[in-house]
């Protein structure tokens, strides 16, 4: 095995397989949120907006799975001091996160799994448009995690992190038209929407799902700006945050 697949499977063992046997119950949670507002928009809409919500919750989910990162990368490190060795060992920042990141999609595979094959049963599209979809939902996954690992850097409490976490994630994937289209906000409110990067992805695969109508150079506007914003995050991220004590 080689370093990194070490690294990564390190990782991999510490914060998801080891959480998942001995706290199952925590599980639970990264099922609730997602499938609770899905369950809400399905009744409300009446079955209308099934898809859209479908969308919502793969949305969330990856989201979600960044801050909860940037939770348990501020718990490892003030509680357990584990930055502190990995920082004095060859492990790179870069592979520390990765293999961290790909842990949190683990830890979120129960939620994803029963929204992948939602997806696969009630939004009719081709394997192009799905697999454009998923291009997108990977960069709404590394823009969060890369905004949840300088935060936890940061981050001098876990109670401060699990603050961070909850307020940006609310904010982000309730409050933003991620589980609806954009149009269903009043018109004088909807410059607000436009200040979360969750509203642009939403609208991306909403209109690549062929669920709302947008112009093809909206489409492009929305993209770069999804691409914009994950490569904004990815450079603070890693070079502005603080891997090394001061």
């Amino acid at each position: 095995m080689s370093k990194l697949s070490s690294q990564l499977l390190a990782s991999i063992l510490v914060n998801a397989i080891y959480e998942m046997r001995n706290y199952p119950v925590i599980l639970i949670n990264t099922l609730i949120s997602p499938l609770s507002f899905l369950i809400l928009i399905f009744f409300v809409s009446r079955g209308e907006l099934l898809g859209v919500a479908i969308l919502g919750g793969m949305i969330m989910t990856m989201f979600q799975s960044g801050m909860f990162l940037q939770a348990d990368l501020s718990h490892l490190k003030n509680d357990f001091r584990l930055q502190e060795m990995v920082v004095a060992s060859p492990t790179g920042a870069g592979s520390y996160v990765a293999g961290m990141a790909l842990s949190e999609l683990i830890y979120s595979s129960p939620a994803l799994v029963i929204l992948i094959a939602l997806f696969a049963l009630f939004v009719p599209v081709t394997a192009i448009q799905a697999l454009a979809i998923a291009v997108v939902m990977l960069l709404m996954f590394l823009t969060s995690v890369s905004l949840g690992f300088a935060l936890a850097t940061v981050s001098s409490d876990i109670v401060q992190s699990f603050g961070f976490s909850r307020l940006i994630t609310t904010l982000f994937s309730t409050l933003a038209p991620v589980y609806y289209p954009l149009n269903l906000i009043p018109q004088p409110f909807q410059w607000l929407a436009y200040l979360s990067p969750t509203t642009y992805t939403a609208r991306l695969v909403q209109a690549l799902a062929g669920f709302v109508v947008v112009p093809l150079g909206t489409m492009v506007l929305d993209a770069a700006v999804v691409l914009s914003l994950t490569l904004v995050f990815l450079y603070i991220g890693i070079r502005k945050s603080r891997w090394r004590e001061r």
